[in-house]
Formats: structure tokens, sequence, C-alpha cells
């Protein structure tokens, strides 16, 4: 982040600016272990750790200033900035290191596939020019402050991701980001139970668009669910307004390392923003055969077995219901020497539709030719239930002791397997992680 005072830094958080240690900061820190002598230690709480606890120790190892909700009393008094909400204060922060930024700003939110979607046009447009990008997929309130907090100053661009659960994140998000491009990748039913209908996961989505710069532009996929109503609410605060998807992208050939057609929507997606920027789009096309899937998003691994090889895609970081039945329709169309085998954790975060979205994915196995499934929770059983006599299943109440019936049972020579589900519901990527240990040091 660029330098700054701890006047400055008071200032911005509405505290007292004259009993305050005069100090330079240039780097914020909410891990008590990643202080310096000109950090900022931010004590933020979650629901089992509060890091004021920790306060006394960083001021101890030669951290200069602290953000506080409570004056401590055994830390000095004029090396603490006291806040309402430590959290808020960090995104304070955030937005006014961003405020300094003289590049653009490409903002992000979208149900599925946005952290690739996100890396896809960092590494596109580092073809251009330095870019800087949300790190992984700290995409909350917590991970965006820190992303505008470490912004490259001497990059000319920045993609900056944002999730959310519930309704107002995005809008405080946004305010913080102000993206001169505000992109919307795809909505889908996603943490459904905390909405009252799936129009509000759209609207809460389309919130995006409230903190866009003056002459800023929005991109939508036209092809996801509620696109006629992300733009009207964009209209409402831009006049410019960009459209993708299959009967409406950049004419510009290219070629994607993964086969499907998500993989299509996130070049598609990349390549209306590189021409939102005036970049050329054919020179950015080029490269996308260079940009393949992320860990855990769809990344393939050949892995070793005592009696021969078999591929393993790694597609663990999430559950989502489209994003599942595209990955097992991508899998049934996948030309591969030997079986096909479906490893699903549990879907979350689905409220009452749970039971009719594990079945629906149920329905679309039953008539695919994958050869083997492999049900991991309770609410697997409703996938499992679909599945005809005579495709072979396994059912497994937890991720314990699958890898170990994988790779000493079930996997066999050739084999291409897809494990999916919600990351810490089903906790299937740990499968992942013991297949690919034990796979590559055979």
């Amino acid at each position: 982040m660029e330098k700054i005072t701890s006047v400055k830094l008071a200032q911005i958080l509405g505290c007292e600016t004259d009993k305050v240690t005069n100090v330079v900061i240039d780097n914020i820190s909410t891990d008590s272990r990643k202080i310096t002598s000109t950090s900022l230690f931010i004590a933020l709480k979650g629901e089992k750790f509060d890091a004021h606890n920790f306060v006394k120790d960083v001021i101890s190892a030669g951290c200069p200033l602290v953000v506080v909700d409570h004056l401590l009393d055994d830390v000095p008094y004029e090396r603490q900035l006291v806040v309402d909400d430590t959290l808020k204060a960090y995104g304070k922060i955030g937005a006014y290191n961003r405020s300094l930024f003289k590049g653009t700003v490409i903002g992000l939110t979208g149900s599925a596939g946005k952290t690739t979607t996100k890396e896809e046009i960092a590494f596109l447009l580092s073809k251009f020019a330095p870019t800087y990008a949300t790190k992984g997929n700290h995409n909350n309130a917590v991970g965006v402050s820190q992303s505008l907090c470490d912004i490259d100053m001497n990059a000319r661009y920045a993609v900056i991701e944002m999730g959310m659960s519930s309704k107002g994140e995005i809008s405080y998000l946004t305010d913080l980001v102000r993206p001169d491009i505000a992109v919307i990748t795809n909505v889908y039913p996603m943490h459904i139970e905390f909405f009252e209908n799936f129009e509000g996961i759209a609207r809460a989505k389309a919130e995006i668009f409230e903190g866009i710069t003056e002459n800023g532009v929005a991109v939508i996929n036209e092809d996801t669910n509620f696109a006629s109503l992300l733009k009207k609410i964009a209209l409402k605060y831009t006049s410019n307004v960009k459209m993708f998807g299959k009967n409406n992208h950049c004419d510009a050939e290219f070629i994607t390392q993964e086969d499907g057609e998500q993989y299509l929507y996130n070049a598609w997606c990349a390549l209306r923003v590189i021409e939102t920027l005036g970049l050329d789009v054919k020179k950015a096309a080029s490269y996308i055969k260079d940009f393949g899937a992320l860990e855990g998003r769809g990344k393939r691994h050949k892995l070793n077995l005592p009696t021969g090889s078999y591929i393993l895609i790694d597609d663990s970081y999430s559950g989502q219901p489209e994003a599942m039945i595209m990955a097992v329709d991508n899998l049934s169309k996948m030309s591969t020497g030997g079986r096909k085998i479906a490893v699903l954790g549990k879907m979350a975060e689905l409220g009452k539709t749970s039971k009719s979205r594990h079945e629906e994915v149920g329905k679309v196995l039953a008539q695919s030719n994958i050869d083997v499934v492999v049900g991991i929770c309770p609410e697997t059983k409703d996938i499992l239930a679909q599945l005809p006599e005579n495709k072979e299943q396994y059912y497994f109440d937890s991720k314990d002791g699958v890898a170990e019936f994988l790779i000493n049972k079930l996997l066999q020579n050739d084999d291409t397997i897809l494990i999916k589900g919600a990351r810490y519901s089903s906790q299937v990527y740990k499968i992942t992680e013991e297949l690919i240990k034990q796979g590559t040091t055979l």
C-alpha cells in the first residue's frame, strides 16, 4: 500500500489526531505473527477468535500502531486507534488506498466460476500491462479490504473479486472497490436458504453496479438467469452496459485448455473486458490456450496406481448444483480410454430445495454414460436413488475412508475420476489431496 501517516489514518477512521503517535505505516496486518516496525495491526474478531488478545504482544514485538474497538489498559494510549468496528475500519483504509490507485479497477462477482474468470481476466490483461488481482478467493469483507490495501500502485489494472451469501454484502464491498468495470459472470441459486426467492440472489449480485465509477461500464452474461433484470438495474447506474454470451461474443478465435461450456463463458467474459478497455482482442484470444484450470476448479492430474495410471479432475472447491451438473455433463462427454467415475459430495446452503436439487443431479447422472458414482454424505442418497440398478454405485457417510477405497479397491488403469462437492460441508477436497499425494509418489 501507499505509505500513510498515523495522523492521516486517524482522520480516515474518525479518531482523535492530536494524541496519536507520529509514525509512517506502509503495510496492514491482521496476523499478529506478521508485523513489522512499520505495520498497522487491525484487531479483528471472528467466531472463534478475538485478535484484541494479541495486541499487547504485537506492541511488544515492535508494532507501532493498532486499530481496536475498545481502549486497552495495558497498551500505550497513543498507539491505539479506537473505532466502533475494526472490520469496517479495515474497509475504510482499503477504500482510501484504492482512491489513490491511478489505474483501472475491474470488479467482479457471480455465483460460480468467478475466481477462475477473475484469474483469466488478470492473466490476459497482464499480456498488455502490469496487472494486480485478488489473491485466491479472498472475496469477503476481510479479503476485499486486504486486496485494496495490497494493490500494486504500479499496476495498470486491478481485478477485484467480490463474494456474497446475503443481501447487502456486495453493496458494502462495491462501495469500497468503486469498480470502473463491474462484471457479473452468472446467477445461480447459491445460498438460497438466505433469500426469500431466486430473484433476490440476482438483485443482491446487481448491487455491484451501485459502486460503479462515473462513466463506468457494466459487463453482464446475457445467457444467465435474470439477465434482463441485471441489465435493467445496471442502467440505473451507468448508460454503458455490455453483454456477452453464446450468441454475443468478440469475433476472435481461441482454444481453451479444458473442455466444457463454462470455460467458454469465462473466456467470452474476459475478452469482453479486454474489448471494453480498447485492447487488442485477437492478441488476447491467442493467449487463452495458455490459461489452465485452477486447483480445485477443474484442474486435471495424471496420477499413478500400482497397476497403471488414471486422470483426476479436481473440481472439489465447491458443489453448487448448476456447476455440478456441468461437471457431470463434461465428464460424460469426454473421450476416455477407461471408465468414468464421479465422486460427489453433498451440496450446501440449498435450504428447502436441497432434496430436489440433489435428485436433479441424480437424474442427469442416470442419463449419462458415467460408469461409477460414489456419493458422500447423507444428502447424496437422493442422488444415488435416481440411478438405474445397472450403474455401479457406492455410498459413504463422510469422506473418511473414501480415498483408501478408491486407491485400493475401485480405481483401475485409464480411469477418469471427477471429484466435486461442497468444500467445507463434504470435505471432498481432502480426498483429492490424498489421491494427489499417493498418486505422485508411486
